[in-house]
């Protein structure tokens, strides 16, 4: 066991790291510049905590978020570490004692927002302290080329100055390559140092329609395949707008923007996750603390600004595991509504604006597998050629043959020097003689109108192409100048076969026709799947729980799948389990029963159900030495898990179907009073998140306690 595992162990009870983790410790640990890219719930704070305690001297920590800062310091308070945190709020004296004792105390962890970082009372303590390592969590937002710049990041390049030969350990949770490169650079890193995980969410169906008439085609999929939606339009007027329309065709819908009153977007956030409204209607401002697990889809209804935005806001369909429909309009007049609002502002963020914006058109109009592109954008290399979940790869184009294109494209980098821009090459392959082409004499290349048989779109197909495959990559610093890669120049020395295809014209109007037959969230009964809901609302009011407590929607699907009629095939639907089918089973047995004989339906004779098994290999021990009442901490140890993959595991048992009483080792931790207020927000509130319940709180409550609160409240009324 090395010190980094013995300091795990010791303050926090596991006995191995997770994935990334030690790598990332390991090199931070060595003095070397670090950047982690990992998921939110990676466990990114383990990675700073413990090579700071395996060092002398403090860690300063900067984050913007000061709930983090509280949790973090209380948490390694509760650990016997000593932590501080200066915020927003406090007094000067406050701040001056907080800093003198980082000088003078035993003090391993300082956090800070990035803000504080620019003061000069912090500057003048900071030279006085002995700093260990410097942590700067949501690192992206130093980059101008990310989705959330901060400027007041731009600073903390400058206490490196104060600080000489101290490693900095950047965290973030999605950046491009473009956002990578700016990271390290903007943090003066002494050489490129980073840790990833990937970027794929399996679970996500990827569609792009090219329209003129998005309201049509709104209403049409919105009445076709059942679900929970959210709708992302650009503006505040367009919200109501869209929500006026849905609620005239009998779509129960609301609308969400920053301009709203905290109370008013509140409470409509608590409808929509209840279920008494199916569809939001919002802008962007629709974001952070969202996570309902049952979006079904998320549409854009107008394009967004950047691939970084679109991923994120896509990735709040699916989080119960099931599948969830990606849908973005798209028309040349959303670009041009884009292009014209960049006008006015500074040119280099005019720059940057139109590059991002560049990068979510090329997604658009590609024809290659969107998975791919998205993950190449991420920097990842997706292997399979074909998902089989987006419309490229649901109707893909026929391949042809693109080597002599390709060779002409890159020629074309090489012989203006790799000092110019996609539009600008597709511009000399066109033969379009502009001002920029005759100042630069581009009108006397031999490629020049080379091209001129195709149109813009194909060359740019090309590029876009040559980019994914690595021949091609974009410099940062000049605003997506093109430069060949090593790659590229071998294939330009030695061509070979490489297969193009042109990019979708989007004619079709049945891709949701297409993914019901891919078995997805459409591939059931939407008759009984509204009829289970509306009942499932009914007994949620009638019991005063949330309607998530009674049956998630991936049990309602399967329901609709397979139509059980018994309580023995309701107990082997997927979430369901022998308590919750005993337990709430009864009416949608009957109903389902009606239905079935209703329609004339024919079952198969042995129901085969598609469930999702209890994927806990541990599940018979646990239940078993929780019946016996062993601490919690003690089963883990026992199974070497770390506490947090032991919750998983016992959510895994729970969110089945199967009770598990955790009441001994909770009134350890928590009085009857605290267990009480947790409860009663758990009651009232309209998702059961755990970053919802955690703000709510304001870090009063460590997410391991509300977690495990969570189970209680499910093994009582869920199962």
């Amino acid at each position: 066991m090395n010190k980094y595992q013995e300091i795990l162990k010791q303050y926090w009870g596991y006995d191995s790291f997770r994935d990334l983790q030690e790598e990332i410790i390991t090199s931070i640990g060595e003095g070397k510049d670090t950047l982690g890219l990992m998921p939110t719930g990676g466990g990114k704070s383990i990675t700073f905590q413990v090579p700071a305690l395996a060092q002398e001297g403090i860690c300063i920590v900067i984050t913007p978020l000061i709930a983090l800062m509280k949790d973090q310091v209380q948490n390694l308070r509760k650990r016997g570490i000593m932590a501080l945190a200066v915020y927003s709020g406090m007094t000067r004296q406050e701040i001056l004692t907080a800093l003198e004792n980082c000088i003078f105390g035993d003090y391993k962890f300082l956090y800070i927002s990035p803000e504080r970082v620019d003061t000069e009372i912090f500057r003048t303590k900071l030279k006085a302290m002995k700093v260990s390592m410097i942590t700067v969590d949501e690192s992206h937002c130093i980059s101008q080329w990310g989705y959330d710049f901060r400027p007041a990041y731009l600073k903390i390049a400058e206490i490196r100055e104060l600080l000489p030969g101290v490693p900095v350990l950047a965290l973030t949770a999605t950046a491009t390559p473009e956002v990578v490169k700016d990271i390290q650079n903007r943090l003066n890193f002494h050489e490129g140092n980073v840790f990833r995980m990937s970027f794929e969410r399996k679970n996500l169906a990827y569609i792009v329609r090219k329209t003129d008439n998005k309201t049509n085609e709104l209403l049409h999929i919105l009445r076709k395949i059942p679900g929970s939606a959210i709708i992302y339009v650009r503006n505040r007027r367009r919200t109501k707008e869209i929500t006026e329309l849905l609620v005239n065709e009998d779509i129960t819908a609301d609308f969400y923007h920053a301009g709203l009153d905290n109370a008013v977007k509140d409470l409509r956030q608590k409808r929509w996750q209840n279920g008494e409204v199916r569809v939001m209607v919002a802008t962007n401002a629709f974001g952070m603390g969202i996570d309902k697990p049952d979006v079904r889809f998320v549409i854009h209804y107008d394009i967004p600004k950047s691939l970084e935005g679109y991923y994120q806001e896509t990735g709040r369909a699916g989080r119960d595991g099931g599948e969830g429909i990606c849908l973005t309009y798209y028309s040349y007049k959303d670009i041009q509504k884009l292009e014209k609002f960049m006008q006015g502002k500074p040119i280099a963020e005019q720059e940057i604006g139109k590059q991002l914006l560049m990068e979510t058109v090329a997604y658009a109009e590609t024809s290659l597998c969107r998975r791919k592109v998205l993950l190449h954008y991420f920097g990842e290399n997706y292997e399979q050629e074909n998902c089989g979940c987006c419309d490229n790869c649901l109707y893909p184009k026929k391949e042809f043959e693109g080597q002599e294109y390709i060779v002409d494209a890159l020629q074309l980098v090489a012989d203006v020097k790799e000092k110019f821009k996609i539009e600008h090459l597709v511009n000399i392959l066109v033969g379009e003689t502009d001002t920029a082409i005759k100042s630069y004499k581009h009108d006397e290349l031999e490629l020049f109108g080379e091209g001129a048989d195709k149109n813009k779109q194909f060359w740019t197909m090309v590029y876009r192409r040559a980019l994914v495959a690595g021949f091609i990559e974009k410099d940062i610093e000049q605003y997506g100048v093109i430069k060949l890669t090593d790659e590229g120049q071998k294939y330009l020395n030695k061509p070979y076969s490489f297969m193009l295809m042109e990019d979708h014209n989007f004619e079709d109007n049945d891709d949701e026709e297409k993914l019901q037959e891919k078995g997805g969230v459409s591939a059931l009964d939407s008759t009984l799947f509204a009829i289970l809901k509306d009942l499932r609302k009914k007994i949620a009011k009638t019991n005063n729980l949330p309607p998530y407590v009674i049956f998630q929607d991936p049990s309602l699907e399967d329901m609709c799948t397979n139509y059980p009629i018994t309580i023995e095939e309701l107990a082997n639907i997927q979430g369901v389990g022998a308590g919750k089918a005993q337990k709430y089973g009864k009416e949608f047995i009957e109903v389902i029963k009606q239905y079935v004989e209703d329609n004339e339906i024919e079952r198969a004779q042995d129901m085969v159900v598609k469930t999702v098994a209890n994927k806990s290999k541990f599940k018979v021990y646990i239940i078993q030495n929780i019946d016996r009442k062993i601490d919690l901490e003690d089963i883990a140890s026992a199974l070497s898990l770390s506490f947090d993959e032991l919750i998983k595991e016992m959510e895994a048992i729970v969110f089945s179907g199967t009770k598990l009483n955790i009441d001994y080792y909770l009134n350890q931790i928590l009085d009857e009073e605290q267990q009480e207020e947790i409860m009663d927000y758990f009651m009232e509130a309209s998702s059961d998140n755990i970053s919802e319940a955690f703000d709510e709180f304001e870090g009063d409550y460590a997410e391991e306690d509300l977690r495990l609160m969570r189970l209680k409240l499910h093994s009582k009324h869920g199962n």
